[in-house]
């Protein structure tokens, strides 16, 4: 029988942090209830502009871009749909007696791919890269490459989203997120679970459904960074808990993919019968994806598609 020290131990390792998600905790948790802080939300057409850092090959350009245009209801999908996922994001806005669309458009896109603040970066330095591709309305979404380190990538985080002045000396705001590829740097902790996890139940690892573990990887923390941003952009939105490490629309729901899921297992899930992979969410161009659960503001649950 595992010691009650061991246990603990073992709780806490298992609850590292996972940036926009958190790996299940073994304790069942009582019902969240995320408050509205009666901040901004983001609605209407949102462009999301994007900023490569580093070397990125095309088909992984194309992943994203795909993913991002089929948050758009407009483009029809098999279900379950990508989109059908982003519409929980709007109960958000209901709830709040904001009702109306928060539809995603693929704005601008910039390359960087000769490392222009090298391949050593700082926490500091996301907003300066968001500002390069930054428009009114909209997020701006850095991406970095598998061979450029962040501070506190993998350590504390796999990506994060805040907030910074359109122009100095002016109030207004825009949000961006940045996230980046753990292919080499931290698999285990940011992209599972098409790799194993670093702590925890060692279940072999999903087979990736775009084929690139990183760039997959990448997805689920998009997705959820963006469920974030939309929800709580300048941190007086929805959350719970303190505003410098909010449990946010996604987050608040670690490790969940689909129903009966629980620490080390995704969920029940769809696999694809050509490639052996894992999915719960169709896109546009034959497209397959993992997205998280989120919770939703009208069952006050964790949503997902499965």
């Amino acid at each position: 029988m595992i010691s009650l020290v061991k246990l603990v131990i073992f709780l806490g390792l298992f609850q590292a942090c996972l940036g926009g998600r958190r790996l299940t905790a073994l304790v069942q948790q009582p019902p969240l209830v995320l408050t509205y802080h009666k901040g901004a939300l983001l609605q209407g057409n949102l462009p999301i502009n994007i900023v490569w850092y580093g070397q990125f090959l095309p088909s992984q350009r194309s992943i994203v871009n795909d993913f991002l245009a089929s948050l758009d209801s407009h483009n029809q999908e098999t279900s379950p749909a990508v989109s059908s996922w982003w519409k929980i994001t709007e109960e958000y806005l209901v709830k709040a007696g904001k009702p109306g669309a928060a539809t995603v458009l693929l704005g601008k896109q910039v390359l960087d791919e000769k490392y222009s603040l090298g391949k050593s970066i700082q926490r500091t330095q996301i907003g300066d890269l968001a500002a390069k591709a930054a428009t009114p309305n909209s997020i701006t979404l850095v991406l970095t490459s598998k061979d450029v380190v962040v501070d506190g990538f993998c350590m504390s985080s796999c990506g994060l989203h805040g907030s910074a002045p359109m122009a100095k000396g002016l109030k207004e705001k825009f949000a961006y997120i940045w996230v980046g590829n753990s292919e080499t740097q931290c698999p285990g902790r940011c992209a599972w679970p098409f790799h194993q996890p670093l702590y925890g139940p060692q279940t072999p690892p999903l087979v990736a459904p775009n084929g690139d573990v990183g760039v997959d990887g990448m997805i689920i923390n998009i997705a959820s960074l963006l469920a974030g941003t939309v929800t709580n952009p300048f941190g007086n939105g929805y959350f719970q808990g303190p505003a410098t490490a909010p449990l946010e629309a996604a987050s608040a729901c670690p490790g969940i993919y689909g129903k009966n899921a629980y620490p080390g297992y995704a969920g029940d899930l769809l696999v694809d019968s050509s490639t052996g992979a894992s999915y719960n969410a169709n896109g546009i161009n034959g497209r397959k994806y993992l997205l998280p659960a989120l919770w939703n503001p009208v069952t006050s649950a964790c949503s997902t598609l499965m």
